[in-house]
């Protein structure tokens, strides 16, 4: 099979069987997202859900959350993962759009890694997520799904799958790709024991085939 014909596979694959794959994160506007997806580093997107509401509820927008004090937020973001670099970053993200973008959050990759706690992974979410554009963030279930399938050759960095990634899906569906691979990757191409078994994509996936000639 060549890579041509192994994405075609996978995108085929995904389209018909996850046809409205979504962020699993719980947002109701790009503020919330934002503040989501930089609580989510290294950490669930469960336990983000059951932290946001409470956020939301203190701090419902950016002029809200731009003045907070770090000993008001970070008894709500304790429980995850590095909740004082959060806590900081949070705060700075809000002072930071509240003073350069007007209150509005940033819709463009290039704005949004200046903001504190945003880098490239974050921003390509919330601008895929929000805006659909063709941006695709890559975290380590992209990255593992990615190299596993063999959608990447020799990637040994986010960037470099990134870049492998969007060459080869089409524009139009880099925006869902993200979300097809982040969730095959957190429910079945699990990282210690993947469910090659139950999953659909073996006839096109590399691992699975190598798994099958060393039998």
């Amino acid at each position: 099979m060549t890579k041509k014909e192994r994405y075609a596979f996978v995108l085929n694959y995904f389209e018909t069987h996850v046809p409205n794959a979504e962020t699993e994160l719980i947002y109701d506007n790009p503020y919330q997202l934002l503040v989501a997806v930089i609580l989510s580093a290294q950490c669930t997107d469960k336990r983000v859900n059951m932290t946001t509401p409470a956020i939301f509820e203190r701090y419902p927008d950016t002029a809200a959350l731009s003045q907070a004090t770090f000993d008001d937020l970070f008894p709500l973001i304790r429980s995850i993962s590095y909740p004082n670099n959060k806590t900081k970053h949070l705060i700075g993200m809000a002072q930071m759009v509240m003073h350069d973008f007007n209150g509005e959050i940033p819709d463009t990759v290039a704005e949004l890694v200046k903001l504190p706690g945003v880098g490239r992974k974050t921003a390509n979410v919330i601008t895929s997520v929000i805006h659909q554009q063709p941006n695709m963030a890559v975290d380590t279930h992209v990255f593992r799904v990615s190299a596993r399938i063999g959608l990447t050759t020799n990637a040994k960095t986010p960037l470099q799958t990134e870049l492998q990634l969007l060459k080869n899906i089409p524009k139009e569906k880099v925006h869902i790709a993200h979300h097809w691979l982040i969730l095959h990757g957190r429910y079945t191409c699990l990282a210690r024991n993947p469910k090659c078994e139950e999953c659909g994509l073996r006839p096109a996936c590399k691992y699975y085939q190598q798994l099958i000639k060393a039998q």
